[in-house]
């Protein structure tokens, strides 16, 4: 008689939600001050403001730990895969929806839009732009990241069967070989490949998956150390990163001085000049493993029962932190078309400095947004998960993202 699989253990990660709030802030801010023309009047300041498009990474992370961890989870207890359909839809119920206020507010709102043909409307629309075309509209220019973000989720699936295969058991080696082939396909893309396929045609190859695999891969890393650490497995690599885990003061110190190297030349101008391939690829690396220290301490720190809450455990949980993380979609996806608004509306002028006031405005503005977002948009759409029309029959559906992580999915 065969022996049933363990009962998978339900872990939390609650401050997940917080370090997505983090991203979202960083992001906005970042913008505001590029509108501000804070990048060069500042000095060593005005170069960090420069480098908070780190956020991406850090949603990269996020986003590479929260959505490998069930296949990976499933495969070391030889239990049933997530549900392919289940879980593509429910990415399109977590990101279409929200997405679509901000392009239909961007693209009939925005002044600078208003001759844009069919074609780049319904690219936009698509969650394309940057495929046919240098950018995304004007109120849209994010978007790239959050297309980006859409091919990672349709990969996935192809990435995890190719990790964990279809035996039962997780076998390392060949889940490490998988990151390692991602990672090598972001350098060479930074290095050669952008380049390559960009060559003669109007578009930025730059801003396309390739160049971001190796986000991803620190987050689904991550995942598996996590998921071996909890079985007792992973040996002293795993136990290493859980040494670090534990002092989250120290990840956090050493992503900001990472994010200091990064916001020096090595990494490339500050402004809209383009990078040489070096710079490129050095940025990116560092962004890597900002990205991977700052999500690190709140999913691999293991903790004694009584052990009191720590700073950083105070921060990152309490309720106010975790609620603007779970509106932080809504803030990522409109805070530009409300920045555009602000200038407008104010009659300020783009880099004649006023950059507190902009972000101040752009910050709360899209906070509110977002609240009216999530609870007439998001929340409504997000109850239609269970209705999963793509779900095949007999299989696992995909982890749910609260109850079994401590935090949703962007």
């Amino acid at each position: 008689m065969s022996t049933p699989p363990p009962e998978r253990v339900v872990e939390q990660f609650p401050h997940l939600d917080a370090l997505r709030a983090v991203g979202a802030v960083a992001v906005l801010t970042t913008h505001a001050a590029f509108w501000g023309g804070e990048y060069t009047d500042n000095g060593t300041a005005g170069r960090l403001l420069a480098r908070l498009d780190v956020g991406v990474a850090l949603f990269f992370v996020l986003s590479g730990f929260l959505l490998s961890r069930a296949w990976l989870q499933a495969a070391a207890d030889a239990s049933a895969r997530p549900a392919t359909g289940h879980y593509l839809w429910k990415r399109f119920l977590r990101i279409v929806p929200v997405y679509l206020v901000a392009v239909l507010a961007a693209l009939w709102f925005i002044d600078a839009n208003a001759a844009l043909g069919a074609g780049d409307r319904a690219a936009a629309v698509l969650l394309s732009s940057s495929m046919v075309d240098p950018a995304f509209p004007a109120g849209l220019t994010h978007m790239w990241s959050l297309m980006v973000e859409v091919h990672f989720y349709l990969l996935l699936p192809l990435l995890m069967l190719l990790a964990t295969g279809r035996r039962p058991g997780l076998d390392v080696r060949r889940t490490v070989a998988v990151l390692a082939a991602m990672v090598a396909a972001s350098v060479w893309w930074h290095l050669d490949g952008a380049l390559r396929v960009g060559e003669g045609r109007d578009v930025d190859a730059g801003q396309w998956l390739p160049a971001y695999l190796t986000w991803f891969a620190a987050g689904i890393g991550l995942a598996l150390a996590q998921v071996l650490l909890v079985r007792g497995r992973g040996g002293r690599p795993v136990s290493l990163l859980a040494r670090l885990a534990a002092q989250p003061g120290v990840c956090w110190s050493a992503a900001v001085g990472l994010l200091l190297v990064a916001s020096t030349p090595v990494a490339g101008p500050v402004l809209l000049a383009a990078p040489t391939a070096g710079q490129s690829l050095t940025k990116h690396l560092l962004y890597a493993a900002v990205g991977a220290l700052l999500v690190l301490p709140a999913v691999l720190r293991v903790r004694r029962p009584d052990a009191g809450a720590t700073t950083f455990d105070r921060l990152l949980t309490n309720r106010g932190a975790r609620h603007l993380g779970l509106v932080s979609y809504g803030i990522f996806c409109l805070h530009l078309p409300l920045l555009h608004l602000v200038m407008r509306t104010t009659g300020w002028e783009l880099f004649a400095g006023r950059g507190l006031q902009i972000w101040a405005l752009t910050l709360v503005a899209s906070i509110v947004a977002a609240e009216v977002a999530y609870r007439l948009v998001e929340r409504p759409a997000l109850r239609l998960k269970s209705v999963h029309p793509l779900r095949r029959r007999g299989a696992a559906p995909a982890e749910k993202s609260t109850a079994a992580t401590g935090s949703t999915t962007r």
